[in-house]
């Protein structure tokens, strides 16, 4: 396994096992040099994002992952990990609605996160 996918894996089961919604994965490899993979999420408030982040933060660290960047914890709206092959956006609701990042990146290649 390559090491995005690994990271891919992680992230995702880091954010279903806090109950993340909606999860969205779009492969913008073939439209993007940024990542090779964009995943969005929300969580219902503030505590949830937290909670979310706080765990996709743990569990990258165990298998050696090491965030380029964390920006918007203190906020809680939106807050973005950036593990250079993988971007990771958790947003409260209302933000994710509003900032709609799924038509933004609607020429990347969707995925479903049950596969």
């Amino acid at each position: 396994m390559k090491e995005a996918e690994k990271m891919l894996k992680t992230a995702l089961d880091a954010l279903k096992e806090k109950m993340g919604k909606e999860i969205s994965v779009i492969d913008i490899r073939g439209i993007s040099v940024l990542a090779d993979y964009y995943i969005i999420t929300s969580g219902d408030n503030i505590n949830q994002v937290h909670a979310l982040v706080d765990n996709v933060q743990e569990k990258m660290h165990l298998c050696g992952f090491i965030p380029r960047s964390v920006e918007g914890y203190r906020e809680g709206n939106w807050v973005l990990l950036d593990y250079n092959d993988i971007i990771i956006n958790v947003f409260s609701k209302d933000d994710r609605r509003f900032f709609d990042l799924e038509r933004i990146w609607r020429d990347g290649r969707f995925i479903d996160v049950e596969d």
